[in-house]
């Protein structure tokens, strides 16, 4: 079943496609896969980056919005990401970057969408353990931007994923909260960095 990617706002967009056409931002960001790219790179899969600021033992959450992330791809792979910010003047762009988590990410994409419910890919951030999920949301129509996981909703963990924790095994969010819960005190969520 397809997934359902929400549309990313046009001002993100528009900030990772001028960076990937300014040589000085491609070249400042120092990510060897870009810097070795011949032939065109694409921003693709927007996803949004929800940090988890809050679990209580009963399972309730708190997310917030941290900016949306785009798959940069050259040829047939992702060979980096790009992050995109909120700021007083609108969307964007922050940084190129590369590492375990996008393939990790594209990995999870493509377990996803072999699945047989249609879901709308998101990312959450746990970053009191130093976790990024995949986070699968069941309801297709709703805004990207907003919201928390709903307890039907699936979080695949990416590798690396915490000790104890298996990457790419989806969990739903009633049988992985607890295990948050029990590893990351409030305060520890709170007081973490987004």
């Amino acid at each position: 079943m397809p997934l359902h990617v929400p549309p990313a706002p046009a001002p993100a967009l528009r900030s990772v496609l001028t960076a990937l056409s300014s040589p000085t931002a491609v070249r400042d960001a120092r990510t060897p896969s870009l810097l070795r790219t011949q032939g065109p790179a694409s921003a693709e899969l927007p996803l949004p980056v929800h940090v988890l600021d809050r679990v209580t033992a009963d399972g309730e959450t708190s997310t917030t919005l941290a900016g949306w992330r785009f798959l940069i791809r050259t040829g047939d792979r992702a060979a980096a990401a790009a992050d995109t910010v909120l700021t007083a003047d609108g969307w964007v762009f922050s940084r190129f970057f590369e590492g375990p988590y996008i393939a990790s990410t594209e990995l999870a994409l493509r377990q996803a969408e072999a699945m047989t419910q249609p879901y709308q890919p998101r990312l959450l951030s746990v970053p009191g353990l130093y976790m990024l999920a995949l986070w699968l949301h069941g309801d297709t129509e709703a805004d990207g931007a907003a919201g928390g996981p709903a307890p039907t909703d699936l979080l695949v963990p990416l590798a690396p994923a915490p000790p104890g924790i298996a990457a790419h095994r989806p969990h739903r969010v009633t049988e992985l909260l607890p295990v948050l819960t029990h590893r990351v005190t409030p305060t520890r969520l709170l007081g973490s960095p987004a």
